[in-house]
């Protein structure tokens, strides 16, 4: 089996902190450790490093080379340009396919919260096992509240017992509810939060991609063609310009065959914004997460990042207070989503040194 970790995300959700040159996956956000260090420790001993493959931008491939130096050089697949993630995992399969035309590839990303690696690690073994029967895998998250930014899995018939966990098949893929239907949703029991983790053999999802993507299947097969020859990143350049956005749900997995669900409960969060960061992290007494110089006087529920001066506050709640030295953040907990509308107005005004 193989991991891919997807790493080219630019996080703007995450700003001031995740910029352009310096973007979430190359910051240490949860731990002592940068969220793409993170991504490869909790692999081992499931994977070897030569069994560790990264699609990345080639300006983030020297930090992260510098972060993890036990992944081969030739692990690393270059993307010349962010298109979502069906393309990437596409081009991905595509280098994988060459080494081993039977691989099981298990997709993931690197900027993903998982509290207990060892269930994690047992969810990917017993996912590349039902991947060897055809079925493409989805990791569904057992809900913990009625959430509104993630998508939902609804589950049908139990497929298999494997080990302490189980397998479903999927009756369907629904996009990010509204609170009443996301309440409805938990109540059944039978839907999970989609996760954006699967497993598959190689083989079985270029065949979805060539029943269901035909334009971005031929361009695939036209970049095949040129791996290992001097024409390849000439080639690969010149057909993902004309390469169209298109994200691996609706592209190939809500109308996909044979995808099966397991649902899982490692301590799971997809790191998206400031507001995750401040459930997810230990807080004080009065639930506050301090990175950094804080005084803080009847403030609660609040993130705190200053490492560089001394942030006071005062009757604050359920709020976000980012300083980076160059730049300041600060908006409420629950508007923390809408960071990235930030980002934008600085492209529009064409202020780059805050990218």
């Amino acid at each position: 089996m193989y991991a891919l970790i997807m790493a080219g995300g630019v996080g703007s959700r995450l700003w001031p902190r995740s910029r352009k040159q310096t973007p979430k996956q190359l910051l240490n956000l949860i731990s002592e450790r940068t969220m793409f260090q993170e991504a490869v420790a909790r692999l081992a001993p499931l994977f070897e490093a030569e069994h560790i493959f990264v699609v990345a931008s080639a300006s983030y491939v020297p930090a992260m080379r510098e972060q993890v130096p036990e992944l081969l050089l030739q692990n690393y697949i270059v993307e010349p340009s962010g298109h979502g993630t069906a393309p990437c995992i596409g081009l991905a399969a595509l280098y994988l396919r060459r080494l081993d035309s039977d691989a099981i590839m298990a997709v993931l990303t690197a900027d993903h919260f998982v509290e207990r690696g060892d269930a994690f690690r047992e969810a990917l073994e017993a996912a590349g096992r039902l991947a060897r029967q055809s079925r493409l895998v989805t990791l569904g998250i057992k809900p913990a509240f009625p959430s509104t930014g993630y998508g939902y899995i609804l589950r049908d018939e139990k497929l298999a017992d494997l080990g302490s966990l189980e397998a479903y098949k999927v009756k369907r893929f629904t996009e990010k509810p509204d609170l009443p239907t996301a309440r409805k949703f938990l109540a059944t029991g039978r839907y999970y939060w989609n996760s954006g983790m699967f497993v598959w053999r190689v083989g079985d999802v270029m065949a979805e991609f060539r029943r269901q993507m035909p334009e971005l299947y031929q361009r695939l097969i036209e970049i095949e063609a040129a791996i290992g020859t001097p024409e390849e990143e000439k080639v690969l350049e010149r057909v993902w310009s004309e390469v169209e956005n298109q994200t691996i749900d609706y592209g190939i997995m809500e109308g996909a065959r044979n995808v099966a669900v397991i649902p899982v409960d490692f301590g799971w969060s997809d790191v998206g914004g400031w507001a995750t960061l401040l459930d997810i992290l230990p807080g004080d007494g009065d639930g506050n997460v301090v990175a950094g110089r804080h005084l803080g006087i009847d403030t609660k529920r609040t993130l705190v990042y200053s490492p560089h001066r001394l942030v006071a506050t005062l009757g604050l709640e359920d709020m976000i207070v980012v300083d980076t030295g160059d730049a300041l953040l600060v908006c409420p907990k629950d508007r923390a989503q809408d960071v990235k509308r930030i980002v934008d107005e600085l492209k529009a005004r064409g202020e780059d040194t805050y990218l």
